[in-house]
């Protein structure tokens, strides 16, 4: 049985199959629309408007937090139960391989730019600013590689490889993975900039609390944004 599945904007790949990966495909739309906010705020928010880059700092270290947990999930719940099961098969072990080598990647790139939204926020100036546009603009870079990398080769050994009851296991580990001091953030986050139906479909799949959680919290996550990405 093959389970239709999203196409969201810059989304690179649609992996067909049973399992319905929404909430993953969701997920990646999130990191790509935020590092697009954050790499057109950087070049446009005035040097002297002290207040949006500190706004911007702490909006950049939800993020980070957010892609962490993300590939901790990714790194512990599902690349180990896919290498188990394609075992003797070189080139897709080497797929998997490579999804954890660049994870490791990426969080040095993140640390860069947390240490580079720091300095603009105590000391903006346009040398600070210069140093944080780059770090921004690899760290862009190199999660969209990653991103098309895994949606065009290890989302569809998910659908080739799980059984039913092992990618239930991965979704709920998914669902476990994140503190639930971030739920409140979370949840108006992933459907930021998503379609209505696509939103539906998500919140249906996570249950009638996080609907509630989504018209209760949607404004003040707005206006947060808002502050945060005034200039992007």
């Amino acid at each position: 049985m093959t389970t239709t599945q999203v196409l969201l904007p810059g989304q690179t790949f649609v992996a067909e199959g049973p399992h319905d990966q929404t909430g993953m495909y969701l997920m990646h739309h999130a990191f790509r629309r935020d590092l697009a906010r954050f790499e057109s705020a950087v070049r446009n928010t005035p040097v002297g408007d002290d207040g949006v880059w500190r706004a911007l700092a702490a909006r950049w270290d939800r993020f980070a937090e957010v892609l962490h947990h993300h590939h901790t999930i990714e790194d512990t719940a599902i690349w180990p139960v896919l290498l188990d099961g394609v075992r003797g098969d070189t080139e897709d072990t080497a797929t998997l391989h490579a999804m954890e080598a660049e994870h490791a990647h990426v969080d040095p790139a993140l640390a860069a730019c947390r240490d580079a939204f720091a300095a603009m926020a105590s000391h903006p100036c346009d040398d600070h600013r210069n140093a944080l546009d780059v770090h921004v603009t690899a760290v862009r870079t190199l999660l969209a590689d990653h991103l098309r990398h895994e949606e065009t080769e290890a989302l569809p050994m998910v659908q080739r490889v799980m059984t039913d009851e092992q990618f239930a296991a991965s979704e709920a580990a998914t669902a476990q993975g994140y503190p639930t001091r971030m739920v409140p953030f979370l949840v108006p986050w992933v459907c930021d900039e998503v379609p209505g139906v696509v939103a539906t479909r998500f919140l249906a799949q996570a249950g009638a609390v996080y609907a509630l959680l989504l018209r209760v919290l949607r404004r003040g996550y707005a206006r947060r944004e808002k502050r945060a990405f005034r200039y992007a």
